[in-house]
């Protein structure tokens, strides 16, 4: 049966009714064995314990079934429980299917659609990994501040899918997109679009961030779809091009000529195969490399950058990646929504050797262009330098001032974007013109630079959501203190 909550309830009752019918039938059945015989009265001691011991291990064994399913029961799918999405939040989930090229895993799509927007000109999806610890965390990639921005700059919708991948089940069945994903994906642009009230959904282009099998998603969809694809970023993962007989699970593509047209971006740690040349990982750079080669040999607009500190993990890798959407969301979106996509200029291109960290104008290089890194300008190219050097990208323009700030008793609350270029950190609390605390005390993230939201391994917020809110407990009682709230980037840069 189903409880309120939509959730799959089953009673215990009947597995104990199973319990005493056995007992009965196991003890009836040696009363007749008894009286068909005529030994009733001639039982030995043995069989009489012989008779005992059937009806023990029966009740035991019955009761470690129960046990088990009452456990299984109490399990909670890590799925469950996501955040509300009330919009500007927005979300569809459809369960798993049986039919052959359909999607076999559950999949969820929350949207966040920029306050205010009459008309979206673009969809920016946010692509998790696979594993269940990387599916899960896609269910906060569309509540994350930073991507927000770069999506509200452009007037774009920001997109997490979620796929409910089981524990060690077989990833390629989502992130190859010909598994069905493509289909769920496009499905939930329809769906999406009439309860967010945007008919365009369905139809603007994309710009796909794609992390280890979100890559191979992304890159997948890169070469089925380039017509309705503005730009590309693959952390970690890339598609097949021609097929490995050691993965024989793994579909190659071919690479249609309008994908050559469309930015990509292969981003990866250096202990990925790089300079650690074994290990989990270190396949990612030999794949990167035939990928990029494939590309690039046929005149893609394609580049690498590779992380000088991390493995799989996203790193730093947002500070370039966002920078670099944002250059080719603003060469490509049309100005009006339903117009195609413009062609990616490339007067302005930048080129650099692979695995080197100086980059020049295209018109300067003198190396060979067939496995050149290609950027799109003098901007990006020199972010690009500091990103291989040592990540620390540097940002001279500082954060928006917080708004809306709104003080209740001694509890403070507001509201604040995150900066385009390098995030948002914390925030430093005043009180009557005098510092009083940072908030949070200290942004956490394993992974590279301390975040206001916190940082999981697939470059998604941590759960629970990181509130806006600051409690001053040492508010001086009927005092009327005047606070104000400073947002600060990642970079150290402070709002004004």
């Amino acid at each position: 049966m189903v409880d309120e909550s939509g959730s799959s309830v089953t009673s215990v009752m009947p597995y104990q009714r199973m319990i005493w019918r056995s007992i009965s039938k196991t003890g009836a059945m040696a009363s007749f064995r008894l009286l068909r015989t005529g030994r009733s009265r001639y039982l030995s001691t043995e069989s009489i314990l012989l008779l005992i011991m059937r009806h023990l291990i029966s009740i035991l064994v019955l009761l470690f079934v129960t046990t088990s399913a009452e456990s299984l029961l109490a399990q909670v799918s890590p799925y469950e429980n996501p955040l509300k999405a009330e919009p500007p939040y927005f979300r569809v989930r459809y369960e798993a299917s049986a039919k052959p090229g359909e999607l076999i895993y559950p999949v969820s799509y929350t949207l966040w659609v920029p306050p205010g927007v009459k008309t979206l000109r673009g969809l920016i999806v946010h692509q998790h990994g696979c594993g269940e610890g990387s599916c899960k965390s896609g269910q906060t990639g569309a509540f994350d501040l930073h991507w927000q921005t770069l999506a509200k700059t452009h007037g774009c919708a920001l997109m997490a899918p979620s796929y409910e991948q089981p524990d060690k089940a077989d990833c390629q069945m989502w992130c190859d997109p010909r598994n069905g994903s493509d289909a769920a994906f496009q499905k939930s642009l329809a769906d999406l679009s009439v309860m967010s009230g945007h008919d365009e959904l369905a139809t603007v282009p994309w710009a796909l961030w794609g992390h280890s099998g979100g890559g191979h998603w992304a890159g997948g969809m890169l070469l089925l779809h380039p017509e309705r694809i503005a730009a590309v970023w693959l952390r970690s993962g890339v598609p097949l091009l021609e097929a490995n007989p050691d993965r024989p699970t793994i579909k190659s593509y071919p690479i249609p000529d309008a994908a050559l047209s469309v930015p990509v971006m292969c981003n990866l740690g250096t202990k990925e195969g790089v300079t650690v040349k074994e290990g989990r990982f270190a396949g990612a750079w030999p794949a990167n490399q035939i990928f990029f080669k494939a590309m690039r040999a046929k005149g893609a607009l394609i580049g690498v950058s590779v992380d000088p500190f991390t493995s799989h993990e996203c790193g730093n890798q947002r500070y370039l990646a966002i920078p670099w959407l944002d250059a080719c969301l603003t060469a490509r979106l049309p100005k009006t929504s339903g117009e195609p996509l413009k062609p990616m200029p490339t007067a302005d291109s930048w080129l650099a050797q692979l695995l080197g960290t100086e980059a020049v104008p295209a018109a300067k290089f003198d190396g060979d262009k067939a496995v050149s890194v290609w950027l799109p300008n003098e901007a990006i190219a020199k972010a690009w330098s500091h990103y291989v050097e040592d990540t620390a990208i540097p940002d001279v323009t500082p954060p928006p001032a917080p708004t809306g700030l709104q003080v209740t008793g001694n509890e403070l609350t507001w509201n604040a974007e995150a900066d385009l270029e390098s995030g948002l950190a914390g925030f430093i609390i005043e009180r009557d013109g005098e510092v009083l605390a940072d908030s949070p005390v200290a942004g956490k993230n394993p992974f590279g630079r301390p975040i206001f939201q916190g940082l999981q391994y697939s470059d998604t917020p941590i759960q629970p959501l990181v509130e806006m809110r600051f409690t001053d407990t040492k508010a001086e009682a009927g005092k009327n203190h005047q606070y104000r709230v400073i947002s600060v980037n990642t970079a150290g840069l402070k709002s004004e």
